[in-house]
């Protein structure tokens, strides 16, 4: 018998960071195996195809009362949510980050009649354990709403033993790592790299992340400044937030000829295919995105060895992999990579296979589909 297709609510944060990304691609390959989707959140995600049928954005309503010092997110939300639960008869909430989604989807799932409860999934994405789940203030309503959850999952190893090391979450959590298939470039590779200030002669370094403090943004400037010769390259950040905390630093080293900042790409692709290197020194990552978006298009990367990108790239096969926090090997491992082009190519079409072969659309999206049918099979 077919298996008739599911309605599924997605909620997510809608600018760029993995978790919205993730969110956004996952909503737009379920629609196109002909399931309704339904996204809910405080804006349109940055990331969703609008052209795509089946999909529906529904926003939420923040009102600033004189009662509240702060505006309220998650109740709203989690009005939302049972509203839009109710009239399109939803399946599952599929809930990306603990705090507030799951919080506001556990909430609206209680509020509806039990016969039109949809089963509520979670997915960790990365600081709702490894930052948040650190913080007294939130760690016992992160535990509950994942206990509360129909389902957790987490987008690698290290995250799932970090949640059950840090929260002491008992049920069970599935990895289902995270997936990318590349759109079609907009523009060619010649006119990005014009657009960008690229010479021909040169090396397009990029880097692409939300610029939040745990990215190390100020570790990566410091390890461009100790590179000598610096018309090799030009280095390319794709801006998910503010890039002006960075912007005396990059004075101070002398870096505004080398750096070109663009915010609010619609469609990365274009530069993802301009690029040579890519360039990583976060802290801590969960999975790195990013990493999986660049090796997709061949590129190699310089990263720090952190978290769940060992799941991702392996070092000196498909990736260079540095101590955290350590801009010398940062600049090492980029300089490595200007003067041997042979390396460029071995280590970018190692990671274009391991990209294809371990976290496609065709491989990942199917384990969603099938968990979502498991859960309300159980339920």
């Amino acid at each position: 018998m077919e298996e008739r297709p599911l309605r599924i609510g997605i909620v997510c944060y809608p600018s760029v960071g993995g978790s919205g990304i993730l969110a956004s691609g996952l909503g737009d390959e379920l629609a196109a195996r002909g399931h309704e989707v339904h996204f809910i959140s405080y804006e349109r995600p940055v990331r969703l195809n609008p052209e795509q049928d089946r999909v529906y954005f529904h926003p939420v309503e923040i009102n600033s009362y004189e009662l509240f010092k702060y505006p309220d997110y998650t109740l709203p939300l989690s009005v939302k949510l049972a509203e839009v639960s109710q009239a399109f008869e939803l399946d599952v909430i599929h809930a990306h980050y603990a705090v507030p989604h799951a919080t506001a989807a556990i909430l609206a799932r209680e509020m509806l009649p039990p016969a039109h409860r949809p089963v509520v999934v979670t997915t960790l994405h990365g600081t709702d354990t490894t930052l948040l789940g650190r913080d007294p203030g939130y760690a016992p309503a992160i535990r509950f709403a994942l206990e509360a959850s129909d389902a957790i999952t987490a987008v690698s190893e290290f995250l799932r033993q970090e949640t059950h090391r840090l929260l002491g979450v008992a049920k069970d959590i599935q990895v289902i790592h995270n997936f990318f298939d590349p759109r079609k470039a907009v523009r060619s590779r010649e006119a990005v790299r014009q657009e960008l200030g690229v010479a021909e002669e040169q090396k397009l370094i990029l880097h692409l992340s939300n610029l939040r403090p745990i990215k190390r943004v100020d570790v990566m400037l410091n390890a461009l400044a100790k590179l000598k010769d610096r018309d090799r390259f030009k280095v390319v950040v794709l801006a998910g937030g503010s890039f002006a905390p960075y912007q005396g630093l990059v004075r101070q080293l002398s870096l505004s000829d080398s750096v070109v900042v663009r915010e609010s790409v619609a469609v990365v692709e274009d530069y993802l295919q301009a690029a040579d290197i890519g360039v990583f020194t976060s802290d801590s990552e969960s999975f790195c995105l990013s990493i999986l978006e660049l090796a997709s298009f061949a590129c190699p990367c310089v990263s720090t060895l952190v978290g769940g990108i060992p799941e991702v790239v392996q070092d000196n096969e498909s990736a260079l992999l540095v101590p955290a926090g350590n801009s010398e090997a940062v600049a090492a491992g980029i300089d490595r990579l200007l003067n041997d082009s042979a390396l460029v190519q071995r280590l970018g079409s190692a990671a274009q296979t391991r990209a294809h072969d371990l976290f496609s659309t065709a491989r990942i999206v199917p384990q969603y589909e099938a968990l979502y049918r498991r859960v309300l099979a159980e339920r």
